[in-house]
């Protein structure tokens, strides 16, 4: 063969020939790669998605960060108002790009009883800090087929200070007396917490709520309280839309998400104050989309943001209640003193939401919902956190 040299640089003869004098063999190379330290295997990159606004932050601090550093990946975050119809659509479509997502306690049964969830049931979660085995160690409805808990949170009512003054309202009932408290009202745009919040100031005790809903008379009952605050009703789909309505002066009391309001009552030119009486207590679970590409990466971080350490991180930063018992032995005792669930607020009022009831429930009372406030309420701007 011929080889001739030209302006790109190819090979003439003699220097061919020079190169497999000098040249080591290829299997000589390789030994002088092979005494190198091989790069630990990279754990593949997932996609969270959760609330945002404060709440995101906490998960930011408290597990998301960590993680990363840990196993030198990165975790990137979506965010959305909650619902299932984003992860219904991705299903579907088969084009499924969220791997984790933080649901609602009944969001997490409607999903997975669609068959929109991966099966998380035989996943091995660490035991507590304490030993107790993970079975033990979640508190009651954060472990289902498809889910694993995250946070104890709670829906309460916020009132103005300045349109109250020295009388401020102090239950539950009050959120519906408009003549003794007058001005207009903010609650989420969802069935969920107003309704059961209506039959306990209509008298209903809390045992009997979802029997009572469960009737055509229950659910009539509810929306005839609920008309007692139709004037100037205003919604809200995300949590920090209630703090600017009530800071603004645009409404006197709202609906609100207990650690949002209670952690923006204290901001600078805050002017409310969160009530926790008739609180409405929830949780929230991971789960996985159903056809994840990263499934097993995904069920890790699940493994590691549920764990004793990382739930009690989260909550250090914003006081929701940790689903693990084991998380509350880390907890200052000023953190302890906030939370939904903890010992604070034990006399008061509070229920604690069926999520079962409202997987079987929600379609047929939220079309009832959207019927009643297409009778005359006017609708808020929606807000950008929870």
């Amino acid at each position: 063969m011929n080889f001739t040299t030209n302006r790109t640089g190819g090979w003439c003869t003699a220097a061919l020939a020079a190169f497999f004098l000098v040249a080591p063999p290829m299997a000589a190379v390789a030994q002088t790669t092979d005494s190198d330290a091989e790069p630990a295997p990279q754990v593949p990159e997932i996609t969270f998605t959760s609330w945002t606004g404060p709440y995101m932050r906490s998960q930011m601090l408290g597990f998301v960060r960590p993680y990363e550093d840990e196993n030198d990946t990165r975790v990137h975050v979506a965010h959305y108002n909650g619902g299932i119809d984003e992860i219904r659509d991705q299903v579907e479509s088969a084009n499924v790009i969220w791997d984790v997502v933080d649901l609602t306690q009944a969001d997490s049964l409607r999903a997975c009883n669609e068959g929109l969830l991966e099966d998380l049931s035989d996943v091995d979660l660490p035991a507590g800090a304490d030993g107790t085995p993970a079975q033990d160690d979640f508190v009651e409805g954060a472990l289902n087929e498809c889910g694993v808990g995250v946070i104890v949170w709670a829906t309460a009512f916020a009132y103005s200070n300045s349109a109250f003054g020295d009388n401020p309202p102090t239950t539950i009932n009050d959120f519906f007396d408009e003549e003794t408290y007058p001005g207009a009202r903010a609650i989420r745009d969802d069935p969920t917490v107003i309704m059961e919040w209506a039959l306990i100031a209509d008298g209903v005790a809390q045992e009997d709520v979802y029997a009572t809903l469960e009737t055509p008379e229950g659910v009539e009952r509810a929306f005839d309280k609920m008309e007692s605050i139709r004037s100037g009703l205003q919604l809200w789909q995300s949590g920090r839309e209630p703090v600017r309505m009530l800071n603004a002066g645009e409404v006197t009391m709202s609906m609100i998400w207990a650690t949002t309001g209670a952690t923006a009552s204290q901001e600078e030119g805050a002017d409310f104050t969160v009530n926790m009486d008739g609180r409405v207590v929830e949780l929230d679970l991971f789960g996985i989309p159903k056809g994840s590409q990263n499934k097993d990466a995904a069920i890790e971080f699940i493994r590691y943001a549920s764990s004793t350490e990382a739930l009690a991180g989260m909550v250090s930063h914003l006081p929701n209640g940790p689903t693990r018992n084991s998380s509350l032995e880390l907890l200052s005792e000023e953190t302890l003193a906030q939370i939904p669930n903890g010992p604070a607020y034990e006399d008061q009022v509070h229920i604690l939401s069926d999520a079962e009831w409202w997987a079987a429930n929600h379609e047929r009372l939220e079309e009832a919902f959207d019927i009643w406030m297409s009778a005359g309420a006017r609708q808020g701007a929606a807000g950008t956190v929870r």
